[in-house]
């Protein structure tokens, strides 16, 4: 890259990003002006978010500063929205009317929630995703559902955000004296899919335990509530969808290589297969070259790889290849401070597992925390289960 044309953009501050962040504010190569274009200048940390529903940790602790970090990286941070792009011309569009050149882009941008079969629902639909929206109106079902005789809440999705979120709401609600009913509505790919059957097994009590009705059938909005596919109506006075993923919109048009699903296609080295100036990384993003779940698991361990990328790019180095690992460990939350591991066909549960997973999420937070302001360790277990 010449050094005329030294203008790396990142837009999104999603997990991978913050990678860059540290890299550059360890190593800045010279001449280099370097823009990350960010919705709001927090990162709502999502491996924490049933521990936030279910009352285990405040808003402070699991959202991350990006201003300091910016700051210690010589980054400028400009708050808005990309709605468009145009590969060709290496320009991008944001949300206010500007337009800004670029040329090195790496896009973590993240998606969004699939909910076209719940739009009918108006403002009784919550996605999940944007997670920024979320955190936000969360507070604010969660008043309406204590103050509401009768209130019911429908989660879809039978997923691992499904489940956990399910049993974080409710655990939330029973703290709080809440009498809500909580329902979740599994596809026909069952609950939690993708993992052993001895975690399945874990969850499915977990569910029981609490008092969540499981509905095993494809949902879509009817007037009260949701229709199930038998023809059962389910009334829900709020419906949050966790119903997968699927890209932002405007990708449709940037000008780069997608999959037929619309999300980036990027070699092992994470940098777009039709234009060289550009990378993704995280939920934007599909590989051809091996099978990838859409988890932050892969957004964080992808970040230095990408970081190391874009460097070599800037200074002519040699790039580096994101492997991911052939099986994930998964932590999942089941409302108390009591979770389920899952690794493989290996799976165990209780407080102990909830410790493990509060201790991993705090290191992580605690990377990137302003001096000073490193999250304390979690109180005790309020109740253990035998493992």
């Amino acid at each position: 890259m010449t050094q005329a044309a030294k203008h790396l953009v990142l837009a999104g501050g999603g997990h991978a990003h913050l990678s860059v962040l540290e890299m550059l504010a360890q190593r800045k190569p010279a001449g280099l002006a370097t823009t990350l274009i960010t919705p709001a200048p927090f990162q709502n940390y999502s491996g924490m978010l049933p521990g936030w529903i279910a009352g285990h940790y405040t808003l402070d602790e699991c959202r991350i500063d990006l201003r300091p970090l910016a700051e210690a990286a010589g980054v400028r941070l400009v708050v808005g929205r990309v709605t468009g792009m145009d590969a060709d011309q290496h320009r991008l569009h944001l949300d206010d009317g500007s337009t800004m050149d670029y040329s090195l882009l790496s896009l973590d941008v993240g998606s969004e929630t699939d909910t076209s079969d719940l739009a009918a629902l108006g403002e009784r639909l919550l996605p999940v995703k944007p997670l920024d929206d979320f955190f936000v109106q969360w507070p604010l079902l969660m008043a309406t559902a204590l103050k509401t005789p009768g209130f019911r809440m429908s989660v879809i999705g039978g997923g691992a955000a499904g489940v956990e979120i399910a049993l974080a709401a409710s655990h939330r609600l029973r703290e709080a004296g809440g009498t809500a009913r909580i329902d979740l509505v599994i596809s026909e790919t069952g609950l939690l899919p993708g993992h052993a059957a001895g975690v399945v097994k874990r969850a499915q009590q977990s569910l029981d335990e609490a008092g969540i009705g499981i509905h095993r059938a494809r949902a879509r909005a009817s007037e009260a509530g949701l229709v199930l596919a038998d023809g059962t109506q389910l009334p829900a006075d709020k419906v949050i969808a966790t119903t997968g993923a699927r890209p932002l919109g405007w990708l449709v048009h940037c000008g780069l290589k997608l999959d037929a699903r619309g999300y980036i296609l990027v070699d092992a080295h994470h940098r777009s297969l039709s234009h060289a100036d550009v990378f993704a990384a995280g939920d934007t993003c599909a590989r051809t070259d091996v099978r990838m779940a859409r988890s932050g698991v892969h957004a964080v361990h992808a970040g230095p790889v990408l970081a190391r990328n874009l460097l070599a790019t800037i200074e002519g180095g040699e790039v580096q290849t994101y492997q991911p690992r052939r099986r994930s460990l998964y932590l999942l939350a089941t409302g108390p401070r009591h979770a389920i591991a899952s690794w493989g066909r290996w799976s165990a549960e209780g407080a102990w597992v909830w410790r493990w997973k509060d201790r991993i999420d705090r290191r992580f937070m605690n990377r990137f925390a302003l001096p000073g302001r490193a999250i304390s360790a979690a109180t005790p277990a309020s109740a253990e289960r035998k493992t």
